[in-house]
């Protein structure tokens, strides 16, 4: 409890848990917070492509005779499906049992024509069926909602982040601690093993990795993951080497306690402090790594928002009037990177018993 008190007088340290905290609730609760939460948030119109932040609309919405139910949860989860069918429009008129209207962006001209018979028993209301919308942030080149991808592609970067994490601690702190505590013939063995993989360039591993693996969402997780428990191994070698000639662990071997008892009862807990740190920095980097996979095109595939996909769609605005479509996707890495670093020296400094 003392070192979260000291945690949050740190600045930079408050600071990176505020980001990380509201970071986590957009992607826990993303589908409820953006405006388009169809699944994928990927209700594309390209008569909307690349308009400006708070660029407003009408839109008549025609229900669909047989509307696909979820349960809540499910929306939560994975979004609403679309209950009708939205028409994006420049003018609209009832006139006897027909509904007229104009489609955007046309004002002059022949218009076209809904019967009233397609909106339901009900009948056609222009308070239920057409509705202004607001694109806060404005469309991508496909019409989509910007605002809406940007926030649920914060899901991607959590999810990336922590399944990485866990896969590196789950492989590199059993390897570290058996070549620590057991040496001789084992640690050469993992220690070779160790440095043939960190002589490997990180990202051409990764890349590697998920050519083998296929492109995809879990493939990610898997590639990256597998190539950061290089670091945790080495981290908890280094510290088990200086702490398992300590008094407490020769009385726990000389009492007769398994080795497995040894190491995670009274080895491991000590040395966590260099594992959180190191945790948060890898969490920061798992996120630019997905971005560069995805840019590159072998990350998360459409239509699945990730913002290295995104800058990769946009990227080409940057030398034009609408640079804001690659430029908000860059300030969410930067942002939500800055915040695991920042946090990962708060906890250094905190956790430094040196200090």
């Amino acid at each position: 409890m003392s070192n979260l008190k000291q945690l949050l007088k740190d600045p930079l340290g408050a600071g990176g848990i505020l980001v990380i905290l509201l970071a986590f609730f957009c992607a826990l609760f993303a589908y409820a917070l953006i405006p388009d939460n169809s699944p994928n948030a990927n209700q594309m119109n390209l008569a909307l492509a690349g308009k400006k932040p708070g660029f407003s609309v009408s839109q008549l919405q025609v229900p669909f005779e047989e509307p696909q139910e979820v349960s809540f949860f499910t929306q939560l989860w994975q979004g609403k499906p679309l209950q009708h069918q939205v028409i994006t429009i420049s003018t609209h008129r009832q006139q006897g049992d027909s509904i007229f209207y104009r489609p955007y962006p046309q004002t002059q001209g022949e218009e076209k024509i809904i019967p009233v018979a397609a909106f339901g028993s009900n009948g056609f209301s222009a308070d239920a069926h057409v509705q202004e919308k607001t694109f806060w942030l404005g469309t991508d080149r496909f019409g989509r909602d910007l605002l809406s991808r940007l926030l649920l592609g914060t899901r991607v970067s959590f999810s990336v982040g922590f399944v990485a994490v866990l896969i590196s601690l789950l492989v590199g702190i059993p390897l570290g601690a058996m070549a620590a505590y057991y040496g001789g013939w084992l640690d050469k063995v993992i220690m070779w093993f160790i440095n043939v993989v960190w002589s490997i360039p990180g990202l051409l591993l990764v890349i590697a990795i998920t050519l083998a693996l296929g492109k995809g969402f879990w493939q990610v997780f898997v590639a990256i993951g597998f190539t950061m428990w290089v670091e945790v191994a080495r981290v908890v070698r280094g510290q088990i080497l200086g702490v398992k000639e300590k008094e407490y662990v020769q009385a726990a071997q000389v009492l007769g306690y398994s080795d497995f008892r040894i190491l995670f009862k009274h080895i491991l807990p000590n040395v966590t402090a260099p594992l959180i740190v190191i945790s948060a920095a890898n969490f920061a980097a798992a996120i630019l790594v997905e971005s560069g996979l995805s840019f590159l095109g072998i990350g998360a595939q459409p239509p699945m928002p990730s913002w290295g996909s995104m800058i990769k769609d946009h990227y080409a605005y940057l030398i034009v009037d609408k640079a804001h479509l690659a430029i908000m996707p860059g300030l969410a890495i930067m942002l939500l990177v800055l915040a695991f670093m920042m946090l990962g020296n708060a906890l250094r400094d905190v956790l430094d018993v040196r200090a």
